[in-house]
């Protein structure tokens, strides 16, 4: 079922493990992570979120609510999480809403929805 494709690879992105992750996204994904910039390929995305996760020490997302339409060939996965990252000064909380698609067994589409000054109040505390 497409919400355990998600849970498993929100898993995997957790354990800072990216090759797992990658695993169970599309070679054309699009992640677009609103209010940021929006990538597109498997390349791109490890590209893009390697950095990040290298630069937390510990990570938790915790799901609040998740529901799921269809199936692996085509499915709908939206969950409300709170994102959280651990920093060298503290952890950045984020809550944040996310819808996926799923097609052919893969995510082929990740746009999280979160607010971006409330992130860039708590990384600037908690990075020092």
């Amino acid at each position: 079922m497409p919400g355990a494709l998600v849970t498993q690879f929100i898993d995997a992105i957790v354990a800072n493990d990216l090759d797992t992750a990658s695993s169970l996204i599309s070679d054309d994904i699009e992640y677009d992570n609103v209010p940021m910039r929006k990538v597109i390929g498997k390349d791109t995305f490890r590209s893009s979120m390697g950095p990040f996760l290298e630069s937390v020490s510990e990570m938790e997302w915790v799901v609040h609510q998740q529901i799921a339409s269809g199936d692996l060939n085509s499915g709908t996965v939206m969950n409300e999480r709170l994102d959280r990252f651990k920093l060298a000064g503290g952890w950045v909380e984020i809550p944040v809403a996310g819808l996926f698609v799923v097609e052919n067994g893969l995510i082929v589409l990740w746009r999280d929805y979160f607010d971006l000054s409330t992130f860039q109040s708590q990384l600037a505390s908690a990075s020092s």
